[in-house]
């Protein structure tokens, strides 16, 4: 098998390597978003291939390492494509994740245009670059808060986990991407289709983390954005944790509504949790609520270890995605859809799911239910206003964001 490409400074595409029996192509592709760069030629008398999809990829190969920086020296021979396909050029992302334009940016480059949501850790402002108007969501966090909560760990794992996401469900750390907006009717319900595509959205960047080994343990509507085209992106990972594979974590982080009821009991949790919250969302994007609620996160609790099964559903929520939620919301975690031999893809084979066009998703040809009008990069009328934040946090001379 001859593998061709076409390299800069040649008319015809030229032969880069030859595959022998054994070999393998194409997990570049199966790994991220990349466009194929090269053309895999067999030779007389033909070749017999064996194929595997994205979806089993992921769920059996697709996390490890070795494969996924594997570097066939496109970027060092300057083949053809390399840079575009990989949104290098849009982007400017180095090895490291952090875009080659942001590296020298001072804070005295960037306008604050308005404040987009506020946080238990801080506020997340809309920025512009003074010199070419590129626009970001600029995280503050005040050190000094950073350091009374004992939170160092989980900025630095916010940083390195999103400058490392390679997902389009997920907002990329230090990058240019499209404009994201919260959806207008996010306080009140969704049909059962628009929900099903938010879900879907959802699933797909879980799916992603879960294949690498990260839990997200933050899974809520407040933690979900749409971009101009209606796609949902996954955001705020301060809570997110690379715990790798049969591993236990036992911090104790969540939304109180969406917290898992072994991480309330405090018996160690792992990527489960993940599908628990999951079932939760989807409980409130259909009803405009979460199901276990209360004044005191206490008594909150109290209500989640009752358990799912107690729990009477609204008439609006039909038997597919209830079915589906109770699954998912197993008091077991091992019990939990998700969680089995074959991940996150049983929850895409659930008959909610029956007909719903995954390639159409992952590609973005499938017609999003909502698209939020947007005039401009710096349009922030789909968002809450904020007052401004006027107080001055200590100075923090402890040193432990020297090398943030």
């Amino acid at each position: 098998v001859i593998v061709t490409q076409a390299v800069t400074g040649y008319d015809d595409p030229q032969e880069v390597r030859r595959l022998q029996r054994g070999d393998y192509f194409g997990e570049k592709a199966l790994l991220s978003e990349y466009r194929r760069t090269a053309n895999v030629i067999a030779e007389t008398p033909g070749v017999e291939c064996l194929v595997v999809e994205r979806t089993a990829f992921n769920a059996l190969i697709g996390n490890l390492d070795e494969l996924r920086e594997k570097d066939y020296g496109d970027l060092e021979r300057g083949a053809t494509g390399y840079l575009s396909s990989s949104k290098i050029d849009r982007n400017c992302t180095s090895a490291s994740g952090i875009s080659e334009q942001l590296k020298d940016l001072t804070l005295d480059e960037l306008e604050v245009i308005a404040t987009l949501g506020i946080g238990g850790f801080g506020r997340v402002e809309l920025v512009q670059t003074t010199k070419d108007k590129h626009t970001y969501a600029l995280k503050c966090l005040k050190k000094k808060h950073i350091i009374d909560t004992r939170q160092q760990e989980h900025i630095h794992s916010e940083k390195k986990i999103m400058s490392q996401a390679n997902s389009p469900f997920i907002c990329k750390a230090s990058t240019t991407n499209d404009p994201i907006f919260l959806p207008s009717p996010c306080r009140g319900c969704f049909d059962d289709s628009t929900s099903r595509f938010f879900v879907a959205c959802v699933v797909e960047a879980l799916e992603y983390l879960h294949s690498r080994g990260i839990v997200y343990r933050d899974l809520k509507p407040e933690n979900l954005l749409l971009n101009k085209d209606g796609y949902i992106k996954l955001v705020d990972f301060g809570f997110a944790k690379r715990i790798g594979f049969g591993r236990k974590t036992w911090t104790f982080c969540g939304t109180p509504e969406y917290v898992a009821p072994e991480i309330i009991l405090n018996k160690g949790h792992d990527l489960s949790a993940d599908c628990w919250s999951l079932g939760i969302l989807i409980f409130e994007l259909l009803t405009g609520s979460p199901p276990f609620y209360a004044s005191d996160p206490m008594k909150t609790y109290n209500i989640i270890l009752r358990g799912m099964d107690v729990m009477e559903f609204p008439k609006k929520i039909g038997r597919n995605p209830q079915n589906l939620i109770r699954r998912l919301c197993r008091e077991s975690p091992t019990e939990r859809l998700g969680y089995q031999k074959d991940g996150l893809a049983d929850v895409k084979n659930h008959k909610w799911f029956h007909g719903f066009h995954w390639q159409g998703l992952l590609h973005r040809t499938l017609e999003a239910p909502i698209k939020p009008k947007v005039k401009s990069p710096t349009d922030y009328s789909n968002f809450d206003s904020y007052g401004k934040d006027m107080d001055v946090p200590p100075d923090d001379l402890s040193g432990w964001d020297e090398n943030f």
